[in-house]
């Protein structure tokens, strides 16, 4: 199913120039900040892990199935897609299963470190690139009434590792070394460094362009 992002109008164009191939709220505002306009279709793709796989490639694997997934409909679109996972003592954290795995996550991660992983892929006139982003995150000493109390929000329940840097659980980090638009789940720099691999670049302001010496359009 396709939505418009916020910023899109659907009656600009039959086609919109960016599709974001995720339903997370959070890369939306991200691609907002930045200015774009773009639709949302969420894409068909089976999040499981394959045994062995290490979290960078897992989440690079499951980028790049997102962008194809829905850039086979739209190819003369700019298809964005993502993955985010946290990896703690060699265990992998995604999305918790409920309320009780979520308060579980959050006391792993108490007052400790852990390293977040952010798979990004675009997808252009049949061209794909992709990266992975990484970043250490330090929580504070955790309590259980502060658990308890930032699970009842419900922000946890839908994001890697049980927490949203950018929301209620921003008040859980002590520090962020690294890319922090890679916790959130769509690393800017990334972004902007894949766009020519597919022919374009961003202009400062808001908007897309075809990379010098590509003669794409």
């Amino acid at each position: 199913m396709t939505s418009p992002g916020r910023s899109f109008d659907v009656a600009a164009a039959s086609q919109p120039a960016v599709v974001l191939a995720s339903g997370s709220p959070r890369r939306a505002r991200i691609l907002e900040m930045m200015g774009l306009s773009f639709a949302v279709e969420r894409p068909s793709v089976e999040e499981r892990r394959r045994p062995g796989e290490r979290p960078a490639a897992y989440v690079e694997r499951l980028a790049c199935e997102k962008a194809r997934s829905v850039a086979s409909d739209r190819p003369s679109a700019l298809t964005v897609a993502g993955d985010t996972v946290v990896g703690l003592d060699g265990a992998v954290l995604e999305k918790p299963d409920g309320p009780a795995g979520a308060a579980a996550m959050l006391s792993a991660l108490s007052g400790r470190a852990h390293t977040v992983y952010s798979g990004l892929a675009l997808a252009r006139e049949g061209l794909l690139a992709s990266a992975v982003s990484t970043a250490q995150v330090w929580f504070r000493p955790l309590d259980r009434e502060t658990i308890d109390a930032y699970v009842a929000t419900g922000e946890p329940l839908d994001k890697a590792a049980a927490y949203g840097i950018q929301g209620f659980g921003a008040a859980l980090v002590e520090r962020v070394e690294g890319d922090y638009y890679a916790v959130v789940g769509l690393s800017v720099a990334s972004f902007a460094d894949l766009l020519g691999a597919v022919g374009l670049r961003y202009r400062s302001g808001g908007g897309l362009e075809p990379a010098p010496g590509t003669g794409r359009r």
